[in-house]
């Protein structure tokens, strides 16, 4: 049987980045990862930073004292883009308000919805609360009022506010004009 020929490429693999973020999860420096491997630092630091390619045996045994598998240093990361314009609509219930899912509908980590909220807008008259462990409320633009059974947020462009999502609340556009305010869940609703 003939061999199929193999072009080689020269496009180089990025690693670097990589390799270095597996060092800094296990708290190390790169004196004690050159001290563990027989490496020196000097080629180390070149090789975190893609200015050369480390052999088969030294990357066989980097992984080693790093804890992670050579194959996780080439996976490619599954990766959404989701543009403003083609984001699904969503209803999460309340009066004035128009809500697009940010994130990719698959995506169970987190959950981003964007809502533009008309002059007045409001939330469900009864406080409600979302199946999450966190919820996060961002104002991009306006004013935006968060209400909980025993404490109330006057919000403006900038704020943030982070509570348990499973707390009751409800929330206003107390102001003539539109507000825009970013969620985020933690992890995903579930039922979206």
């Amino acid at each position: 049987m003939k061999a199929l020929p193999v072009e080689p490429t020269n496009a180089p693999v990025a690693i670097g980045s990589r390799i270095r973020a597996a060092r800094q999860a296990q708290r190390m420096t790169i004196e004690q990862v050159a001290a563990s491997t027989g490496l020196t630092k000097g080629f180390l630091s070149r090789v975190e930073r893609d200015l050369t390619s480390p052999s088969v045996a030294s990357l066989v045994t980097l992984c080693q004292v790093l804890s992670i598998s050579i194959g996780d240093l080439f996976l490619v990361p599954e990766t959404h883009l989701t543009r403003l314009e083609e984001a699904p609509r969503i209803s999460l219930g309340g009066q004035g308000i128009n809500e697009r899912l940010l994130t990719a509908r698959s995506e169970r980590r987190l959950q981003m919805i964007r809502a533009v909220v008309e002059p007045h807008g409001r939330g469900e008259d009864e406080l409600y609360s979302v199946d999450c462990e966190v919820e996060t409320l961002h104002v991009v633009e306006g004013r935006f009022v968060l209400i909980f059974p025993n404490d109330r947020y006057d919000l403006e462009a900038g704020d943030t506010v982070t509570f348990p999502g499973r707390e009751p609340h409800t929330w206003l556009n107390p102001d003539g004009r539109e507000a825009v305010v970013l969620w985020t869940l933690v992890p995903a609703a579930s039922g979206k």
